[in-house]
């Protein structure tokens, strides 16, 4: 097997357990959050390995890089804004009236 197949096999692993960690915890917003980046930087990942090996200019990556890192910034004030409102991140304390 060759080695880049093992990496992109790794990597599209990666992309899937970020996948269900974001499906399956869905109680806390911390934990959603988490796993959102692990999926940005997952993607980001495979975009790496892809524009390498066709060997484009790796503009469009540092673009992508620049939104993860206002998604995970907007996250983090989110996930400040409603501890102080509500006093915890359990989506089941939340009343949607």
């Amino acid at each position: 097997m060759n080695t880049l197949n093992l990496v992109y096999i790794c990597s599209l692993t990666m992309l899937f357990c970020g996948s269900w960690s974001f499906v399956s915890n869905r109680k806390h917003l911390l934990n959603t959050l988490l796993s959102l980046e692990f999926v940005m930087l997952s993607v980001f990942w495979v975009m790496v390995l892809y524009i390498m090996s066709v060997g484009i200019e790796m503009y469009f990556v540092l673009f992508f890089l620049t939104l993860g890192v206002c998604e995970g910034a907007l996250g983090l004030s989110l996930l400040i804004s409603i501890v102080c409102s509500h006093g915890n991140d359990y989506f089941g304390s939340f009343n949607v009236v």
